[in-house]
Parts: C-alpha cells; structure tokens; sequence
C-alpha cells in the first residue's frame, strides 16, 4: 500500500474503526465481548470505539485487548505508523516516525514497540517432511577486526573478536528451503552460563520441525547432536566451501545479512533485553514479503493471545 492508498482508505478516524472491525470480527457489525451476540450489538453515540451489547446490557470497546488499547494517540497516526513501519525494508527509527508523524519521541518509541509485539503475536510455524536449514548468528558488539581504529600513536588497537567466543547474544534461526518461512529465537544462557550449546540449538529446531526432516548446518560442534536424532544431517564447511551441491545453509544467511543491515543501518544499537522483538521483526518481514495484504495481516495479529507486560524505558534509537 502506497501513501495515495492510504489516503483514500483511511480519511477519517470513523474508516479506520470500520475496517479494524471487519478485520478482527469478519462483519461489519462487531461480537459482543461478554455473551458473544451479535444481533443487538448498536455503537454507542459520542464514542465512535464502544459498542452496546442490548443482549447482556454491556458495553465494550472493538480496541479492547489489542495494541491500541491504552492509546491516546489518533488511530489514523496509528495506521500511518504502520504504514511507514511496512514500507520501510528495514525499518525506520523512533526519530524518523517522530519526524513523519505528530507525536513525541517517547510516543513514537512505544508505538513502534508495540507493532514489534503484534509482529511477534503469530503461531510458530510447522515445518514438517522437508529440508531444513539451521545457523546462528552473534549481534552487538564492537565492527569486525577490518574496521578497528588505530590508537592514538597511529598503531592498531586489539582485534575484535567474531560470534562464538565474545559477549555478543546469539540468535538461532531455522529455515524451511520449501516454504522459505524462517523461525528465529534469541538464545539464552543454560544454567551454567554456557551460549550456545548443542541442546539449546535442538530446542528452537524442535519448536517448528515436526517429524523427520533433512537438516543443513555448518560446521559448529554444536549440532552434533543431531547425530543422536532421527533427522538426516549435512554439514557444508565453509573453510572450503559455501556450498556443495544442495548442502549449504544460504538462505538463512541471507536472512542474517537483512537483521544485520536493519540493525546497524537503522537502530544502531540494540539492548539484549528487546533482540526478540527486533527479530520478530525481521521474521514477520521476510515470512510476509510476498503477501499483498501484509497491512490487514498485521492488524489482524494487533489483538493479543496473552497479556503482555510493556516496558516504558526508551532505548537508543538512530536518529
């Protein structure tokens, strides 16, 4: 959808209210959130959001347990922001939405926050009988040993070490080859400390892959692993090799190439405590990058399948 679209779809907050109710009920005219009907259902006067149920003598709002719930702001800057959020390959900044949309800095941080959680707000894939590519990466972090600076006497400062082995976090994604759809989760220490670990891989592989697959990896001790699973395991060694045939593991690296370049390019920085939703993100933009309808799917997963509890610290944003 292109910014002329959005204008002819949206011009009033009334068409914005309209169609999240065709979106979230299938109807036009909304289901009561207490008893369910639907027959008596009347909007209430002077509050466009609230509806009446005559049924159970109840009133409720259409926004009640989605993202917008506790929202002050316009719904149409809501949709513009998502809009914005969309069309933007990598996202954009708090500051940016600041600047494209009439809100402060702070409102603008927790509205691109809370479209990462309706991102992240999706059953997690299944991908069963089909081949399956697995890697991890390692985010934050000082620029790779070819970029380090010199001192102040002109001579190199320490190299900079790469993934395994630095405090970076690492992130585990598994790729279906058929279906291209990627699950990707932050990993988190064992009760040893220890990242990553070849138990810890085999839990994000076995979240989404259901049954026997064929499973491609690089050449990290850590999967194998798989040796004592029923899965059938390649391994491309990228020392001689990206690929080797059908063995390799390049579309999820792909995918890394794109979260790497959205948060470098982008945000900067990003804290260990928000990675998830940034790579909810990313998931949701690649799973989504050939749905036409990818605006009314997103606002479709804007309605909450559980409680989450929202942060109000601002991070580091790029300007």
């Amino acid at each position: 959808m292109n910014y002329v679209e959005y204008q002819k779809k949206f011009p009033t907050e009334q068409t914005v209210i309209n169609h999240f109710i065709q979106i979230r009920y299938g109807s036009s005219v909304p289901h009561c959130h207490l008893c369910g009907g639907v027959n008596r259902v009347v909007p209430e006067r002077g509050r466009p959001k609230f509806f009446h149920c005559n049924d159970c003598n109840s009133s409720f709002s259409v926004f009640k347990d989605t993202i917008f719930e506790k929202s002050s702001t316009d719904l149409r800057d809501w949709m513009f922001a998502i809009h914005l959020f969309l069309n933007g390959k990598k996202g954009i900044s708090a500051y940016q939405l600041k600047r494209e949309v009439p809100v402060t800095y702070k409102t603008a941080w927790r509205m691109l926050k809370q479209i990462r959680i309706a991102m992240g707000n999706v059953d997690k894939p299944e991908f069963a009988q089909t081949i399956i590519e697995i890697d991890e990466t390692y985010v934050g972090g000082k620029p790779r040993k070819e970029n380090r600076r010199k001192d102040d006497d002109g001579n190199p400062t320490a190299k900079s070490k790469r993934g395994r082995g630095t405090s970076k976090t690492p992130v585990v994604g598994v790729l279906d080859r058929t279906t291209k759809k990627i699950h990707a989760r932050v990993a988190v220490p064992n009760k040893n400390g220890q990242m990553l670990t070849g138990k810890q891989l085999l839990d994000v592989l076995h979240q989404v892959v259901k049954g026997k697959s064929t499973v491609m990896t690089d050449e990290f001790s850590g999967y194998k692993i798989l040796a004592k699973t029923e899965h059938l395991h390649f391994r491309i060694d990228h020392t001689k090799a990206f690929a080797d045939g059908f063995v390799h593991t390049n579309n999820v690296e792909n995918f890394w190439g794109n979260v790497k370049r959205g948060i470098i390019g982008i945000y900067h920085q990003v804290s260990k405590h928000y990675l998830q939703s940034y790579i909810d993100e990313f998931c949701f933009r690649h799973n989504n990058r050939k749905n036409e309808n990818m605006f009314d799917t997103l606002l479709g997963q804007c309605v909450m399948k559980k409680v989450v509890v929202h942060s109000t610290e601002p991070e580091l944003c790029a300007a």
